[in-house]
């Protein structure tokens, strides 16, 4: 498949992630992701916000659903959302039942694996039970917590390599990744690339010289989608 750029708008006001998705949309972003911080801020008002301004373009809804999965992804599937988020280590029947809503309202399933005790197991998990994406996820508290600690922060690009080649699914990579980083995950099979917002760009590669963010959200866009297809599911 050909790379995808989502853009995670980590914000906590409506208004503020409605002008982040818009010059993010004039860029080149291909998705939009109503992040976890916007959706305990503005709930469903706030992805119907976004499906308003932008009535074409995919929405993710980064639930991080654990129970309650069949109304939580219908909610957010009439709100306006195209893709939610279940986790792996929610129960099996909470992720089924995600997945049963998924088809009965027309949104695609994204599996989280964030905190599994096998990264790799839990991908593969999470395709059986019918998810159509994984996300392979290191978590900002564990990373932060890691780090705190004097070791080295985990990185998802750790077992990237393992948890594409064990699953068929595109896979997604999240969690403390840096531009540079993000930009170069459709070389390891992940063709889903998530940049974060707030944005900050400060790789020298990706400057422009007017400091315009928009221009240099451009670039990555461009830099990104120029990878050409990405095989998917080829172990």
């Amino acid at each position: 498949m050909k790379p995808i750029v989502q853009i995670s708008l980590d914000l906590t006001n409506i208004d503020e992630a409605l002008e982040t998705a818009a010059l993010a949309m004039r860029a080149g972003v291909d998705w939009l992701e109503a992040g976890t911080p916007l959706i305990l801020a503005e709930g469903l008002h706030g992805v119907r916000k976004l499906r308003e301004a932008f009535p074409n373009v995919p929405i993710v809804a980064d639930l991080k659903t654990m129970d309650g999965g069949y109304l939580e992804a219908e909610m957010m599937a009439k709100a306006g959302a195209t893709h939610v988020v279940v986790m792996a280590r929610a129960h099996a029947e909470t992720i089924r039942c995600v997945v049963q809503a998924g088809r009965d309202f027309g949104v695609k399933v994204m599996g989280d694996n964030m905190v599994c005790p096998d990264m790799v197991e839990g991908a593969r998990w999470l395709e059986d039970l019918g998810c159509d994406y994984v996300i392979h996820h290191i978590g900002y508290d564990e990373r932060r917590g890691i780090a705190a600690q004097g070791h080295r922060m985990p990185s998802p690009l750790d077992q990237l390599r393992e948890v594409v080649q064990a699953v068929k699914v595109p896979v997604q990579a999240v969690g403390g990744l840096t531009l540079e980083q993000a930009i170069r995950c459709p070389e390891y099979g992940a063709p889903l690339v998530v940049l974060g917002a707030p944005l900050t760009i400060d790789a020298d590669a990706f400057k422009t010289a007017d400091g315009d963010l928009e221009s240099s959200l451009r670039l990555i866009c461009e830099k990104i989608h120029a990878y050409g297809d990405v095989a998917v599911g080829t172990y």
